[in-house]
């Protein structure tokens, strides 16, 4: 926004409102149950990154659910590009929230759909190795008891409102900023807002979405970037145990990007000399090279899409 003391404005219902005018209203499925999909994305100099695939991930949720709600691509396309515009910002977290919307109280759902949709931006500088990090420092990174809800019970794939399993993790944390959750059998699964990396020896290792793992679109973008610059790959089951011995560490989400492991369950990652490299990665046995040269992919995949 030209002015920060400014009132952000929202898009509700093919409206742009005042935030404080910004509401739904109390009977909403949305509020009543979290019956609802949204996805957070970003725009980079007023072109939003990786809108095919957030738009594919969006109509996967929303098939989970069984939300039939009619718009078109180009139509969610445009309620997002008209609240940057009255924003006038650039570079912007930007949420889309689509609910069931009102119906009669009762949980089975009515398959006539009058959906909410919302969309709410917010300034977000450019990350990436040569922009400003949107998180101050590394993160810690801390293992918790709250294990991930199985795939058999809620698909690890649908991104609903329903946020109490990331709650629960997070109200677990001691002295970190991010919870790492394991599945029913102890492996590293996710983080409560982020997907899990490791390098060992050169080689990048993530979490398999074969298990309660959500597919970011970050994480898409990271394994693209690293088959292309030749980065071995490895998707497997875990134990925390390997993130420990790792050379280093890092989480991937919409808003942080890739963010660097300083410290996980106490201890230093990368051995004792983990220490940052000047660019926000770590320095294990691999001196942070991968991640940097991730970060680096990753910024010319932002900038060959958004600029």
């Amino acid at each position: 926004m030209s002015d920060p003391s400014e009132e952000v404005t929202y898009h509700v219902d093919g409206d742009l409102v005042p935030a404080s005018k910004a509401t739904v209203r109390a009977d909403d499925r949305g509020f009543r149950y979290g019956d609802a999909a949204f996805e957070t994305l970003r725009a980079y100099g007023g072109t939003v990154f990786e809108w095919d695939a957030h738009a594919d991930r969006l109509e996967e949720t929303c098939n989970a659910l069984g939300l039939n709600h009619g718009l078109s691509r180009v139509d969610l396309r445009s309620r997002i590009d008209e609240t940057l515009s009255a924003n006038e910002l650039e570079d912007a977290y930007v949420r889309l929230s689509i609910t069931r919307g009102v119906q009669p109280g009762k949980l089975t759902p009515d398959p006539d759909v009058d959906p909410t949709v919302v969309v709410y931006v917010g300034s977000l500088p450019r990350g990436g190795i040569d922009g400003e990090p949107v998180w101050d420092e590394p993160a810690i990174l801390e293992t918790v008891d709250t294990r991930r809800i199985p795939d058999e019970a809620v698909p690890a794939s649908a991104k609903t409102h329903n946020y109490l399993n990331g709650i629960l993790a997070r109200q677990e944390l001691e002295d970190g900023d991010e919870a790492l959750l394991c599945d029913g059998e102890g492996f590293v699964a996710e983080g409560a807002t982020s997907n899990v990396f490791f390098v060992e020896d050169a080689t990048l290792y993530t979490p398999t979405t074969d298990g309660p793992v959500l597919p970011g679109i970050t994480r898409r973008v990271v394994l693209e970037c690293a088959e292309r610059i030749g980065v071995p790959v490895e998707e497997g089951r875990y134990t925390p145990e390997r993130l420990r011995n790792a050379d280093s560490v890092f989480l991937t989400n919409t808003t942080w990007e890739l963010r660097p492991v300083g410290s996980f369950d106490g201890g230093a990652v990368g051995g004792d000399g983990a220490e940052s490299n000047g660019t926000g990665g770590n320095r294990g046995n691999d001196d942070g090279r991968v991640l940097e040269t991730l970060s680096r992919a990753y910024d010319e995949r932002v900038e060959t899409q958004c600029y």
